[in-house]
């Protein structure tokens, strides 16, 4: 007995040491957390948010994601609380995300201020666009314009693109869409990183009421708690431009720093803060969505003091006046929006934003974006191989797009095009894991179907003598 106690306390002291060096690696620190942080927030918000069948949410958006991990990664979901619990075995590096109306789903550690019981309701129901066939058909290669939008969904069992939804807008005008099976106009979609391009957006709004500058140095409060004078060097339109020089890499593995930032971290603002700086403002590009954090807190502040009027201030300023309704931009656990990836919107009102960009900013008369805005978000930005402007992407050297495109791109396979001399704007979602989307040839297709009208014909000349006129005509 005395000799299988020994043996028995052995072990535990074993499995306790290996359980407390695997917390104190990156496996345990950053990898397992996200893994089920990844998995409670996204069933959350695909489900309460989107609206999607969870089944079909997991088996697109996860599980292509977890590979080897979604053997160890469960999760319940609290139907009546609208709560979602997630872990390694149903015991370890447990996440829970909680749901509120219109403030979406909030990773909750509880170490943050999170108020489960705070609600911000929209105040009107999604309004959709109706299909303008007149318009298409006088515009466009009918047959064309359906091939090229089909071709953008999945046509067989080896196609794993699961493409949801393509909406197309010419002139402001709905001309096509379609919705993949369990997908509708209703859908939410989650638009990722296409939500930078909402807070550079919201920059723009500021900007033109002359509450934002977006070149002022010092003007970014969380980089200002800290006690480094060079952080004050680092202004919102370098942070939009992902040149802040701080060290939160993203690479998507699950380990690195934005993926510790986006589903271990109450204070994300703060975590992006403290990084170590590796560079100065403006001196190198890096694609890291913890500069749109620090961005999209400096301008949250502008809006009001508590969050029920910042989401306020919010819808006021870029989605009522666009007649968007299904947006929910939902906040970290301490309040703060999580500007970088986590806006959700129909198929409609995504494409309401970017055609904002096509009308140069201008809604029924009232400019809502500075005259230059256009010409900002799309000048290159330096070090970014001419691919990235302020919260826009750009085509590259060997992109077959028009030069003047801006686009917005989110993980997974979210696009929005925003083409001007075609008076184009076409948004595609899907859930598309480790293959090429395809969107810039849906684009293109979409460009090729693209016919203008016939120029009324010039009538033969007459020879009959002019008519006379006079005062009596």
């Amino acid at each position: 007995m005395k000799k299988r106690y020994i043996a028995g306390a052995t072990l535990a002291v074993l499995l306790a040491a290996g359980i407390t060096a695997l917390n104190l690696s990156p496996i345990g620190r950053v990898y397992l957390p996200s893994g089920t942080g990844i998995v409670a927030k996204q069933m959350c918000s695909l489900t309460w948010v989107s609206g999607l069948d969870p089944d079909q949410a997991y088996d697109f958006y996860l599980n292509p994601l977890l590979g080897d991990a979604a053997s160890v990664i469960g999760y319940e979901m609290d139907e009546e609380n609208r709560e979602v619990s997630s872990s390694v075995l149903g015991l370890f590096w447990q996440q829970r995300a909680v749901w509120r109306d219109g403030l979406g789903c909030t990773l909750v550690h509880g170490t943050g201020d999170f108020d489960p019981d705070l609600t911000v309701p929209v105040a009107r129901d999604f309004q959709p666009m109706t299909l303008d066939t007149a318009h298409r058909d006088a515009w466009f290669d009918t047959a064309a314009l359906d091939a090229a939008v089909m071709d953008a969904f999945d046509d067989s069992e080896a196609d794993s693109r699961q493409t949801l939804a393509v909406a197309v807008l010419h002139q402001g005008r709905l001309v096509a869409e379609h919705y993949a099976p369990g997908a509708s106009q209703e859908t939410r979609f989650h638009g990722w990183s296409m939500t930078k391009s909402a807070m550079t957006t919201l920059a723009g709004t500021l900007t033109q009421e002359g509450r934002l500058d977006i070149e002022a140095e010092g003007a970014v409060p969380a980089l200002a708690e800290i006690d480094d004078i060079r952080l004050s060097e680092i202004t919102v339109e370098s942070l939009l431009r992902m040149a802040g020089g701080l060290a939160i890499a993203e690479t998507n593995t699950g380990m690195d720093p934005n993926s510790e930032m986006l589903f271990t971290q109450s204070d994300m603002p703060r975590y992006a803060a403290t990084r170590e700086r590796l560079h100065a403002p403006g001196e190198h590009w890096q694609y890291m969505s913890g500069n749109t954090i620090l961005a999209t807190d400096t301008m949250q502040r502008m809006l009001g003091d508590s969050l029920p009027e910042q989401v306020a201030g919010l819808r006021e300023r870029i989605f009522e006046p666009l007649g968007i309704y299904s947006a929910i931009m939902e906040p970290g656990e301490n309040g703060v929006f999580q500007g970088s990836s986590y806006m959700y919107a129909t198929a409609h009102d995504w494409a309401r934003l970017n055609q904002l960009y096509l009308d140069n900013g201008v809604v029924d008369g009232e400019r809502l974006l500075p005259e230059d805005w256009y010409s900002i978000v799309a000048e290159p930005t330096p070090g970014s191989n001419g691919e990235y402007g302020m919260g826009f992407w750009l085509p590259n050297e060997r992109s077959t797009l028009p030069p003047e495109t801006i686009m917005m791109s989110g993980f997974q396979g979210q696009w929005g095009y925003v083409m001007p001399e075609q008076e184009l704007v076409i948004v595609r979602f899907g859930a598309t894991t480790g293959v090429n989307s395809r969107t810039g040839g849906l684009a293109n297709a979409v460009r090729a179907a693209l016919q203008p009208p016939a120029a009324p014909e010039t009538p033969e000349p007459s020879d009959a003598p002019d008519a006379p006129s006079g005062p009596d005509e």
